[in-house]
């Protein structure tokens, strides 16, 4: 087992990944930017390095400065979390010159599937349904001719997209020339790619995605489905598991389907594959996630298994204990997002000093967060502060612990989203469990 691992990430992420590392007797190693300079993942860890200002692209994105405090400090891998350097095959790379394992999937692997067009061809050729639609449009005529084909409403995705950015619905061809603009300059100014291409818009689906651990023995292991249908401005809010409208029958279509997937693209490590999914059962591959997922937990609360112990273990070399046929999920998990922003005024970012903080607790509830009494939220980086998670036997219980619990957490100092969540969970559309990815945005109209 590896002796010492640095954690390239902040916040809730750095803190769980130091959790599973001193739970396996591995030493740790903080990175942090001046604004983090009194982070909770800073105390925690067993050694601590500045590596520059406040923005990202100077701190937590400086590759060359994160391998620097790696090979100083004897370090034998890296920890991406998830988000900033996770899927970034440059770095895995560059890790890997310097004799650093990167706990992650394969550089090819994550340059395949990172590019979303490549991503659409491979499962096509592996049999894995993919939503209809074209490849690469290199020019606005482009577009519109391969639309005519496509038909409207539909969407233009970035090549290099994630987050909800560089995606544009488009309605009508009028529509088109201007979406293709926009969509173009986010995904450059976002990725430094602003490739395009195009896919039928499938309206009131759900968002199923299949949580995946693949070793380096060619051991394949799916963990079940999260339904992330809650979404605001394509970026999820809340996630639970199992999702309600996937039959035993279409489980296993989706595990047949996601296991060829990894298998065809040599998978390694913890990794997600994301579908559509419409109201006739049908579903369609949208795209895989190459790294560990923000709502990883609700997995673990329903199958005991320790994603990011596993993350480790695999690229150490060990062998998957875990078989599929010992995969039961028998309970049943929901998590929110706790942002820091205020709903009632048009979602706006808060900042401030946390001058009251009350964790829920009791059976199956799970808080994960970096927040502690005193702290100072940055202005300088994502707004999610905290994750709630819990499970129960049913999900009518799941549901009621959920609302208990986020009545009992208290987060003063910042405006929060705690409840709206209180809100959505009562609302018919989750009780009943028919909530698609649209949800929000025609119940906010």
């Amino acid at each position: 087992m590896f002796s010492k691992i640095l954690i390239a990430n902040r916040g809730e992420i750095a803190i769980r990944v130091i959790r599973a590392c001193k739970e396996m007797g591995v030493l740790t190693v903080a990175v942090f930017s001046e604004a983090d300079k009194n982070a909770l993942h800073v105390s925690l860890a067993d050694e601590s390095y500045c590596i520059g200002p406040a923005p990202t692209g100077k701190s937590y994105l400086n590759m060359a400065a994160i391998v620097t405090v790696a090979k100083s400090c004897g370090v034998q891998a890296i920890h991406p979390g998830y988000g900033l350097l996770s899927e970034n095959a440059a770095f895995a790379a560059l890790c890997e010159q310097n004799g650093i394992r990167f706990i992650g999937a394969p550089c090819e692997v994550m340059e395949k599937m990172g590019d979303k067009d490549a991503a659409r061809r491979t499962m096509r050729a592996a049999g894995v349904p993919v939503i209809p639609g074209c490849d690469l449009v290199p020019t606005v005529e482009d577009a519109l001719r391969e639309a005519e084909g496509i038909g409207y409403p539909l969407l233009l995705k970035a090549r290099a997209g994630g987050g909800g950015r560089g995606i544009r619905r488009v309605n009508t061809p009028d529509e088109l020339a201007p979406a293709f603009l926009s969509a173009f300059a986010e995904a450059q100014s976002a990725f430094g790619d602003g490739a395009l291409y195009m896919e039928k818009l499938l309206e009131h689906v759900k968002h199923i995605e299949m949580q995946l651990l693949c070793d380096k023995h060619g051991n394949v292991l799916c963990l079940g489905e999260r339904d992330c249908s809650m979404q605001r401005k394509n970026q999820k809010i809340m996630e639970e598991s199992p999702a309600v409208c996937v039959t035993p029958e279409l489980r296993q279509k989706l595990t047949e389907a996601t296991t060829r997937a990894a298998k065809t693209v040599g998978y390694i490590g913890a990794g997600t594959i994301e579908y559509l999914l419409t109201a006739d059962g049908q579903f369609y591959f949208m795209e895989m996630n190459t790294r560990l997922q923000v709502e990883h937990p609700v997995t673990e609360m329903v199958t005991g298994v320790d994603l990011v112990k596993w993350q480790i273990r695999i690229e150490n070399g060990q062998e998957l204990t875990v078989k599929q046929e010992d995969v039961r999920i028998e309970t049943h998990a929901i998590e929110c997002r706790i942002n820091a922003e205020d709903p009632t005024h048009n979602f706006r970012p808060s900042c401030g000093t946390i001058s009251l903080l009350h964790v829920p607790g009791g059976p199956w509830v799970r808080f994960d967060s970096a927040l502690y009494q005193g702290y100072t939220i940055p202005p300088f980086y994502d707004s999610m502060i905290a994750k709630l998670i819990v499970s129960a036997r049913t999900r009518a219980e799941a549901i009621r612990k959920m609302q208990a619990a986020l009545c009992e957490m208290v987060v003063e100092g910042v405006d929060h989203n705690a409840a709206m969540h209180i809100d959505l969970l009562g609302e018919p559309a989750f009780v009943e469990g028919t909530y698609t990815t649209d949800y929000l945005s025609k119940r906010n109209q």
